[in-house]
């Protein structure tokens, strides 16, 4: 019976391929169409495609043309070829723009761009662009059943975008341990953080690394220019222990006021 069983499903198996095989070399779009959605219906994304993309000239200005067009995009997303999806919802929006399922095309184009965006370490255009079609969806379906979770993919895409930024600036700052000219990039790259994210859960670190910048800046100055750098760390200190009293930095962030005083400190003693 098991032998029987196995012998009957690779029977099945092989008519519906056989079928599928036909369907797709005739030169009739009715059969092309019933399959297409038969195979779709039974999430055959990959075969409902190729028979798809054959009808989908045929149907254009045809009112099962908003239905074949959805389907094809929504099969390339199916198959994760997000940017042929990205770009088929697109069409489907310009095509269809008052059809009942423009909102969820909308949605799922901006959700291809989201799923094309890399890891952090990697060149973020494609995060940009998903960012922008993410926003523009949600300042276009504020009251749709989308928007909660397009708001979250936005934030996701947002912070990836800021642990980037950071990592570039502790990397500047790391640099800057041999190379002079890599911290002011540390310091320019610290307060370009600040104003391009200034809610960002990195914040507190690129603050950190800014006052380090400067005080390593500083004590590595000309003595023409020491006494000015350590007065700008210094300041750099101040406003990240009054910003963050209970830092995680604060063995780091005492160590640099330190080296701050002291430096400064000589310059007093100079003065008297």
């Amino acid at each position: 019976m098991k032998r029987f069983f196995i012998f009957m499903v690779l029977l099945a198996a092989f008519q519906s391929c056989s079928e599928y095989q036909k369907v797709l070399k005739n030169e009739d779009v009715k059969p092309k169409y019933d399959m297409a959605e038969k195979l779709y219906e039974e999430g055959e994304f990959k075969h409902s495609n190729r028979l798809l993309e054959q009808i989908a000239p045929k149907y254009i200005g045809k009112p099962q043309g908003e239905r074949v067009m959805f389907f094809l995009a929504n099969s390339y997303y199916e198959m994760e070829d997000y940017n042929t999806a990205g770009y088929q919802f697109e069409r489907f929006i310009k095509s269809y723009p008052k059809s009942d399922k423009s909102t969820e095309a909308a949605y799922l184009g901006a959700k291809s761009y989201y799923q094309l965006s890399p890891n952090y370490s990697l060149d973020q255009s494609d995060t940009d662009k998903a960012l922008l079609k993410l926003q523009n969806f949600i300042n276009a379906f504020s009251e749709s059943e989308y928007f909660a979770e397009s708001n979250a993919m936005a934030q996701e895409l947002t912070t990836k975008k800021e642990r980037k930024a950071y990592e570039i600036l502790k990397q500047y700052n790391k640099l800057g341990q041999f190379n002079y000219d890599m911290i002011k990039s540390a310091v320019a790259a610290s307060n370009n953080f600040v104003s391009d994210f200034p809610g960002s859960i990195y914040r507190e670190e690129a603050l950190f690394v800014k006052a380090d910048a400067l005080t390593h800046m500083a004590m590595n100055s000309f003595r023409s220019l020491q006494k000015e750098r350590l007065e700008s760390a210094k300041e750099a200190i101040m406003s990240f222990n009054k910003q963050y009293p209970n830092t995680n930095f604060e063995k780091e962030i005492t160590n640099l006021a330190d080296k701050v005083e002291n430096g400064l400190g000589q310059y007093t003693a100079e003065s008297k």
